[in-house]
Formats: C-alpha cells, structure tokens, sequence
C-alpha cells in the first residue's frame, strides 16, 4: 500500500539556469553538473528532471534575456547560477543585481520556486565590488523568499587544503571543476536543490 507523500507525488522539473559552470564546460555531457545533479537527486528518491539552461560565457544581463523562453510552463522549479562572467568582465555589481532581481521577479510571476546559488567575488576589484558583490545573492534571495546557497564551488572551496583540491578538482584552466569536482560540488549543493524540489511539490499541490 503506498502512502502518501513523495511517493505519490508528481515528477518536477527543475531548470537550472546559468553559465559555462552549469552547462558543463569542458566535460563530456554525462559528467557535466546537471546530469550529475539529476542522477544525485534520483539516487536520493526524488524524481526529479534538470534541463540544462546553462550557456558558456553567460553574464546576468544574457540569463535576464533567457529567462522568458525558460520558465516553460513544464518548469517546477528554478536554479539561478549566475555572475561568474560578471566578475571576469569587472561588470558594476548594481547591473548584475539588476539583471538578478528582474529573474527572480520574473520567476515570483510565474510562480515558480528558485534557488539563487551566489559566487565569492575576488579583492582584485577593490573591496567595495566586493562587499556589493557578495551581499546581492543573500539580499536578493531574502527579498524574493527564494532559497540561497551562497557558493557554486562550495563543495570544493570548504576543502581542508583549498589549494589542494582546487588543484585536484579543476580543470586546467583554474575556472571549471572536473568531473569529479562537479561531483562535490553536486554533494554539496544537493540538499538544497532536495529543499526546492520540497517547494516545487508544494506549489504544485497547493
């Protein structure tokens, strides 16, 4: 006899949106994020779909103009994972919370749940950049009531020796994990992806 709950509840779609780090840069498809993403949630009984709406070289501004043709109606639930290229570009923080908070209130329309996965911005900007770089994923994700996981690399970056597995779990260009990286990044930003899959049902039910 089934009980009710997880069990009986309908398959979700998730859409993770973003950059060369969700589209699985320099990886064979199968090990990229979302298909290792998927296969980590499946694993932990939810069934669960991710579309790759990851595009290489993608900024907020490129992710604000895709974000119409991604929220399909098929679409449960949102991953924002954008601003790397914001930050290789030196792009003025107030333009990529912009472009983040116009997505954010595009998906609140919609009805649709997000994660909003942040990055650490580097010094080399000065600390000003930094400080309005770092404080736009919390806010934003507090202002919208989204979910907020506050690394992308996480799962390596709070490794003992960061240098170490930096060096280990990378590509060569020191920008994108390997296979096995994105497998730790997959670890750890699985429980939150598992919390908005909990949303999407929710939305879905309610």
């Amino acid at each position: 006899m089934l009980a009710g709950g997880a069990a009986a509840a309908e398959p979700v779609t998730i859409a993770a949106l973003g950059d060369s780090l969700t589209q699985g840069y320099g990886l064979p498809q199968e090990e990229g994020f979302v298909p290792q993403l998927e296969a980590w949630l499946n694993a932990q009984g939810a069934e669960v779909t991710v579309l790759n709406a990851g595009v290489s070289g993608d900024t907020t501004a490129g992710g604000l103009s895709r974000i119409g043709w991604t929220l399909t109606p098929e679409v449960d639930g949102l991953i924002v994972a954008l601003g790397g290229n914001d930050l290789l570009r030196g792009i003025d923080p107030a333009a990529s919370r912009a472009n983040l908070d116009a997505i954010l209130t595009r998906a609140d329309a919609a009805h649709v749940p997000v994660l909003l996965v942040g990055l650490d911005a580097p010094g080399n900007y000065g600390p000003e950049f930094e400080a309005a770089f770092d404080a736009m994923y919390p806010e934003l994700a507090k202002a919208h009531d989204a979910l907020y996981f506050p690394n992308f690399l996480k799962g390596l970056t709070d490794l003992p020796d960061r240098d170490k597995a930096m060096a280990r779990y990378m590509q060569a260009d020191g920008i994108h994990p390997s296979a096995e990286g994105v497998a730790l990044v997959v670890k750890a930003m699985g429980p939150s992806v598992l919390d908005l899959v909990a949303r999407a049902e929710a939305a879905a039910g309610g």
